[in-house]
């Protein structure tokens, strides 16, 4: 169950690391030059399969541009289940065992 925990866990940091990346570039690049810069692509290659969950899991009425807080919500809440998870599983078999 650790094994599960932390994979998750890994899975959700790094898919909200491409995601706040890409946020962030967004704020240095306009918006024209977006699909032509190639950290930008690779963080939109990474977060994407996150996104498109989101917006399948979406009622239609959901605007396009909501989708990405969503899925930072989402993952954001993801992660801090793997923690708990986590924690409640080194708790029990030791935390010695944890390391």
């Amino acid at each position: 169950m650790l094994t599960v925990a932390v994979t998750i866990k890994l899975i959700a940091e790094v898919a909200l690391l491409a995601l706040l990346g890409q946020c962030l570039l967004g704020l240095l690049v306009t918006r024209s030059r977006r699909p032509h810069n190639f950290f930008h692509q690779i963080l939109r290659i990474a977060a994407g399969p996150f996104v498109a969950f989101t917006r399948w899991a979406c009622p239609v009425f959901v605007a396009d541009s909501a989708v990405p807080p969503l899925t930072l919500l989402m993952l954001a809440l993801v992660w801090l289940g793997a923690t708990i998870l986590k924690i409640h599983t080194c708790l029990q078999i030791g935390v010695h065992l944890c390391r």
